[in-house]
């Protein structure tokens, strides 16, 4: 069942169809093969702008990135910060993978730097500097870059909107869920893909410059 599940995944991104790709992609993690799916698209993501969005999705919906940050990490919101980084770096480093094992074996490593960036950082700003936040981060290229305006305006309407509500006009999370009536989770969730989709579109700008 695995196999054809990853024959329909391939087949789909062949096609370009992102959608398409990101049913097959939910499929094998809800049947709890993530690692196929993440390795297929993962070969693919450099090339392909569906692959790259479906491999965000896969990702982040596969809980590995927030499970290895827990086990670095106890507070809840620094994870959370972690895995949004380390999306936005799995997705500028992308071109580097070459495959020959797991995925996950090589996003780990990620998710370790992530961490000791957060942990250089509470050592040297206390508070923490808002500066230094994913969404600070985003904000601050928005409120400077042309380019990260059409990128907003390319994402789907699903991951904009919630991007746009707190790393432009400043909304919190919790502000955003309640202004979307969503859980606090899932706006978080979307969030954290939708940034590292700019992030994407972003890299592939530089690529083509």
């Amino acid at each position: 069942m695995g196999t054809t599940r990853r024959d329909e995944l391939v087949r789909a991104l062949d096609d370009s169809d992102a959608r398409a790709a990101s049913r097959a992609a939910a499929a094998l993690v809800e049947s709890g093969e993530p690692d196929m799916a993440l390795e297929a698209l993962a070969e693919r993501a450099a090339g392909s702008r569906a692959a790259l969005d479906a491999l965000v999705e896969t990702l982040d919906a596969s809980g590995v990135v927030h499970r290895f940050a827990g086990s670095m990490l106890l507070d809840r919101d620094a994870i959370d910060d972690v895995a949004q980084d380390t999306l936005i770096s799995v997705v500028q480093s992308i071109a580097s993978y070459r495959g020959g094992g797991r995925f996950t074996s090589w996003v780990h490593p990620i998710v370790r730097r992530r961490v000791a960036d957060h942990l250089r950082r509470q050592r040297e700003t206390s508070p923490l500097n808002e500066e230094l936040l994913p969404s600070a981060r985003m904000s601050s290229m928005i409120a400077t870059r042309a380019t990260v305006q059409q990128a907003l305006a390319d994402l789907p309407d699903l991951y904009r909107v919630p991007v746009v509500l707190r790393d432009v006009h400043g909304l919190s999370y919790a502000e955003v869920a309640e202004r979307l009536e969503l859980s606090l989770g899932t706006v978080k969730s979307q969030i954290s893909r939708g940034r590292a989709m700019v992030a994407g579109m972003l890299t592939e700008d530089e690529d083509h410059s």
